[in-house]
């Protein structure tokens, strides 16, 4: 499996070394040592989610606020995705930045968010299955959200290929980043 840090360098994008031939095909999809030697530290998993989403359909940025927080490794089984994480841990470098990858059945690339992040999707495809293993439980009372289309973030969504995001109220409702509660860390 090639791990690849992306321009924000705790968030890592793998790509898993695909066997296939006219049967179909097989790949690794998770190896706790391989991982765990990527991320650089020991990383335990304790729930694993699964969501579909029509076309439009943008969940995010979704965070866990101390001491629930949780890191994701999130992948695709049907469709595509544009995959977010933003950094919003006060003291980081890359505080209030964000990077983003494809997430695709057909590609089968998986992106680690780790704590300390917001994380969101928007679904590229008719439908789109997304798969995320979380190092924590979910707690709604730590739940937080910031609006995905906050002016100083600046995510470049494609919406060349999705004109208009298809919201819950929940995600309606989410805050600016500046007014934001944030990692302290």
């Amino acid at each position: 499996m090639k791990a690849t840090p992306l321009t924000i360098p705790d968030v890592i994008l793998f790509e898993p070394k695909v066997f296939g031939d006219d049967r179909g095909f097989f790949f690794e999809s998770f190896n706790q040592r391989q991982f765990n030697d990527a991320v650089g530290y020991e990383v335990s998993f304790v729930q694993d989610n699964h969501s579909r989403s029509s076309k439009g359909v943008l969940r995010g940025l979704h965070y866990q606020l101390p001491p629930m927080a949780q890191g994701k490794l999130v992948r695709v089984v049907a469709g595509e995705v544009f995959d977010v994480a933003v950094d919003i841990r006060r003291s980081s470098p890359t505080f209030g930045q964000w990077v983003g990858a494809h997430l695709s059945a057909e590609n089968k690339h998986q992106l680690w968010v780790p704590e300390g992040f917001a994380h969101g999707f928007i679904v590229l495809s008719d439908c789109a299955e997304f798969l995320y293993k979380t190092t924590n439980f979910y707690a709604p009372e730590y739940e937080r959200s910031i609006r995905w289309d906050d002016s100083s973030l600046a995510v470049k969504w494609p919406f060349d290929i999705v004109e208009q995001p298809i919201l819950s109220e929940k995600d309606n409702m989410a805050l600016p980043f500046e007014k934001a509660e944030v990692f302290n860390g």
